[in-house]
């Protein structure tokens, strides 16, 4: 379900909208992913979590899956006039945690903190705004952003192999 749901439901959008995408180019593919994706690995004989669930590393997972489909795609677009980039936009205070079973006394603290150190939803969405409009990201292709700056990823998530086949179609 979790892989369904972060990236191949995406996955399927995209592919569906790629003629629209490539007559009106230039266009733009934005996908975001996680900084959480480092926690992540593609096991082919086990990609649904079927044999051995654990919610965080399945997040994870998907994730990375997010970032392998858009540095393949990329490759396959070039020249078209439709870019694609990911991003990792941080941690952002939205209801997205509702489910996070934290203690009753430790709550407040935590309330605290996710004010302190976490990014409001403005602040979060910069990076997907930026790489859909700003004049600077026109162009720019096969690259991860946070914070509206270039991010270097680790090997795994620009693994031609895995990525390829993770699949393009």
């Amino acid at each position: 379900m979790q892989l369904g749901v972060n990236h191949l439901g995406h996955f399927l959008l995209t592919h569906l909208l790629l003629d629209l995408l490539n007559k009106s180019a230039p266009s733009r593919i934005v996908v975001v992913s996680s900084k959480l994706y480092k926690y992540g690995e593609i096991n082919f004989d086990d990609l649904n979590s079927e044999q051995s669930y654990n919610k965080s590393f399945a997040y994870s997972r998907s994730k990375l899956a997010n970032l392998l489909f858009s540095y393949e795609l990329a490759k396959h677009l070039e020249e078209t006039g439709v870019t694609v980039n990911a991003l990792t936009p941080g941690i952002v205070r939205t209801n997205h945690g509702r489910h996070i079973n934290i203690p009753l006394l430790a709550k407040p603290l935590f309330n605290l903190a996710s004010w302190a150190f976490f990014k409001t939803p403005l602040e979060g969405a910069q990076s997907s705004i930026y790489l859909a409009c700003s004049p600077d990201a026109e162009g720019v292709s096969g690259k991860c952003f946070a914070n509206c700056k270039e991010e270097e990823l680790l090997p795994k998530a620009v693994d031609d192999s895995v990525a390829r086949k993770l699949g393009f179609k």
